[in-house]
């Protein structure tokens, strides 16, 4: 969207521009609903989206029908169907390579205790809209034989997308309280959409976040993912963190306002940690990177516990990254992050600060391989946050650091040219150290191979008797 707000008739003929690319398959759906005597409405961020001209193949439905009604309709139209929502009243299919979920209409009640509702059919669009977590997310298009038709907004959501405004359609403290995740989720649309939230619904926030521990840690790391893959994460982290959402869900980068960056050059180190998550998005050139996001928001966590006062009046945060690096585990293992995330993410975190000891190009050939090595396949990503992490504004210093850095990047290319710096590994492998030393299988090869790794990161590649003397000379000084 424009910074000018466009008028409601431009709204509307860009979603049709958007809604009619997906013509055939509207029709098809309309077509079949009609003949089943039922109504159909394309809902929710479908329609959403189709208003700011970004409608994906995936589509969401509402109707009057149940479903079990749903599953016989769609059986002769849809090349494959699945039940794994049936129990919520929502049927999947797949059309070529679309796919639609189709929802009978809901009027669900909940205990507000947990987040679970009591699920209950309802009988209009009216009922269903009301009970949707924002006002942008509750229009919806009727779909009839001919494609798209009537456009229905009972709650003022047109309106809302236009002034780029989140708020609820019943009192925010109800809503949060049916299904606090719809807290974070505020957070998550303000980083995707760049909305911002209304003064009831951040009423609501301030007032309700601590109702958010009720949600599972698979459902929080799965809006945190979201927002932090969005277009404005800062944005969403800010309102996460101002509101009082993150000191539950995510409690270290809140507490990086209690300490002061060390080159004094920004307000804290967590708007440091921001600035670095910006500067890291900016420097992706595959798309988006969730590794990297995660660990350019959370390279500083350990500061706050490292934090010291120098006598000279400065500030210090002595192995704030292994600290950090240990936090980030505990923190993404409790929010059931995959084992390979949490490492990713938290080596980054680790690495990060080793550049600063290359200093003016004086590291030796043995330094820069352990460099390479120690970040495997996350070179890629360290050289980004690394880079990233020069926020000064002291422009000498800045272009200091980036030289040095392109001089380290250079280093690293030299040596893969002649040597295979990804795949460092011994020059002797398992078999042959047995060979040579006359020894079986067990701990004894393993020690051999960790040392002649060690050798082979410090002298570089080896000639074949270059390594077995080598190997022969350590195995008879430790004998």
């Amino acid at each position: 969207m424009s910074d000018a707000a466009p008028d409601d008739a431009e709204l509307l003929a860009r979603a049709l521009v958007a809604l009619n690319r997906h013509g055939e398959l509207l029709r098809g759906l309309g077509q079949v609903f009609a003949a089943g005597g039922h109504e159909l409405y394309l809902v929710g961020g479908s329609v959403r989206d189709a208003l700011l001209g970004r409608l994906g193949t995936d589509l969401d439905f509402t109707t009057d029908a149940r479903p079990e009604a749903v599953q016989k309709m769609l059986r002769g139209w849809a090349d494959g169907l699945w039940d794994t929502g049936i129990q919520f009243g929502t049927i999947g299919a797949a059309k070529g390579d679309q796919r639609v979920e189709i929802t009978t209409f809901r009027a669900d009640s909940y205990d507000q205790v947990t987040r679970n509702p009591t699920v209950e059919f309802g009988d209009t669009l009216d009922d269903d809209l009301v009970r949707r977590d924002f006002t942008v997310n509750a229009m919806a298009v009727r779909i009839t034989a001919n494609g798209p038709g009537e456009f229905c907004d009972p709650l003022g959501g047109l309106a809302a997308l236009r002034a780029k405004t989140l708020d609820t359609p019943s009192a925010p403290q109800v809503s949060f309280g049916d299904d606090p995740l719809r807290m974070l989720r505020a957070a998550r649309f303000v980083s995707q959409l760049g909305f911002t939230v209304a003064p009831r619904v951040l009423e609501a926030l301030l007032e309700m976040a601590p109702q958010l521990g009720r949600i599972t840690a698979e459902r929080i790391a799965a809006e945190l993912d979201k927002l932090l893959l969005g277009t404005d994460p800062v944005a969403g982290v800010d309102l996460m963190v101002q509101t009082g959402l993150g000191a539950v869900v995510l409690p270290e980068v809140g507490e990086m306002r209690m300490a002061i960056d060390e080159h004094h050059q920004h307000k804290d180190v967590y708007w440091h940690s921001l600035t670095v998550l910006r500067q890291a998005i900016d420097l992706e050139d595959e798309g988006p990177d969730l590794v990297l996001r995660w660990a350019a928001l959370l390279h500083d966590i350990g500061k706050p516990a490292t934090r010291k006062h120098e006598a000279d009046g400065g500030v210090s945060f002595h192995h704030h990254e292994v600290v950090g690096a240990k936090m980030v585990r505990k923190r993404m293992r409790a929010l059931k992050y995959s084992k390979q995330m949490v490492d990713d993410v938290s080596q980054l975190v680790y690495l990060h600060l080793r550049f600063h000891g290359y200093g003016e190009g004086k590291w030796t050939d043995s330094a820069v391989r352990r460099y390479v090595t120690d970040a495997g396949p996350l070179l890629g990503r360290l050289h980004k946050l690394v880079r990233a992490d020069c926020t000064t504004r002291n422009k000498r210093r800045a272009a200091r650091l980036r030289s040095s850095y392109d001089d380290l990047e250079a280093r690293i290319a030299e040596l893969a040219a002649k040597e295979d710096l990804q795949r460092v590994r011994p020059d002797l492998d398992g078999n042959e150290i047995m060979t040579i030393l006359g020894i079986p299988a067990g701990p004894q090869v393993g020690e051999a191979w960790r040392y002649l790794k060690e050798l082979r990161l410090e002298r570089g590649p080896l000639e074949h008797d270059e390594a077995v003397a080598a190997l022969q000379e350590w195995w008879n000084a430790r004998t």
